[in-house]
C-alpha cells in the first residue's frame, strides 16, 4: 500500500529524529576526543588513529550484525529491551558516525600550526583555554565532521534495517521505505520518498553552512 502524506513526513521526522541523535551523540563524544588525539602523543597513538580511519570503513551490515547480536534475547544489553527500536538504530548509527567525528576533528585540529599553540602557551593561558582557542581555529573541519557523521546517518539502510526491522510506524525511516517501496515495484513513490531524503539533507547542509559563515 502506497503510504499517505501524513506517513510520510512521519517517516521524515522519525529519519530526521534518529540521525540528529546518533550525530548529537557523536559530536558529544568524539569531538573532545578528537580534539585530545590532535594535540597529543603517547605511546601507541599511532594504532588508535589506524583503528579509528578503519573505523570509517566499517561496512554498515557488520554494524547492524554486531548491535543486533548484543541486543538480541541470548545478548549481552538483552536487559535494554533496544531491538527492533528507534534506539537500536540510533545506537548503530551512532557507531557508524563516530569514527568520523573522531578522525576529521584530529585531523582538523592537527593541521593548527605549531607557532599558534607555543604563542597562546606563551601567553599564559591555561590548558582548557589553550584546547578551546585551537578548537575555534579548527572549528571548520569540526563543522565538516559533524555535516559528514550526518550524510553517513541519514542515508545508511543496511544496519538501521537490521535492528530496526523497518516496522511501519515504529521504526521505518526514509531509507528503509524507499527499499520496501522499491521491491514492492512502487518506484514512483520510492523516488519521491528519495527526494524528501534529498531535500532533508540540503536543508541540513543549508544550516551548517550557515553556522560557518557566522563563525567567520
Amino acid at each position: 500500500m502506497t503510504p499517505s502524506t501524513s506517513d510520510v513526513w512521519s517517516i521524515a521526522w522519525l529519519s530526521v529524529q534518529v540521525s540528529t541523535s546518533a550525530v548529537f551523540l557523536a559530536a558529544l563524544a568524539g569531538i573532545p576526543l578528537g580534539t585530545f588525539l590532535g594535540l597529543s602523543q603517547f605511546r601507541g597513538k599511532q594504532l588508535v588513529v589506524s583503528l579509528i580511519y578503519t573505523g570509517m570503513a566499517l561496512p554498515p551490515v557488520v554494524v547492524g550484525l554486531l548491535v543486533y547480536l548484543g541486543l538480541s534475547r541470548s545478548g549481552p544489553l538483552a536487559a535494554l529491551g533496544w531491538l527492533f527500536s528507534a534506539k537500536a538504530m540510533i545506537l548503530a548509527q551512532f557507531i557508524l558516525a563516530m569514527p568520523f567525528v573522531v578522525g576529521i576533528t584530529m585531523t582538523a585540529i592537527s593541521a593548527v600550526p605549531q607557532s599558534l599553540r607555543l604563542q597562546i602557551r606563551s601567553l599564559g593561558a591555561s590548558r582548557w583555554q589553550l584546547h578551546s582557542t585551537i578548537l575555534k581555529e579548527a572549528r571548520a573541519g569540526v563543522v565538516l565532521a559533524v555535516a559528514i557523521a550526518f550524510g553517513r546517518s541519514i542515508s545508511e539502510v543496511g544496519a538501521v534495517l537490521m535492528v530496526g526491522g523497518n516496522i511501519a510506524g515504529h521504526t521505518r525511516v526514509l531509507t528503509t521505505a524507499v527499499v520496501l517501496e522499491t521491491s514492492q515495484g512502487h518506484f514512483e513513490t520510492a523516488l519521491a520518498l528519495g527526494g524528501v531524503l534529498l531535500l532533508i539533507a540540503l536543508v541540513v547542509n543549508g544550516l551548517i553552512l550557515s553556522l560557518k559563515g557566522q563563525q567567520r
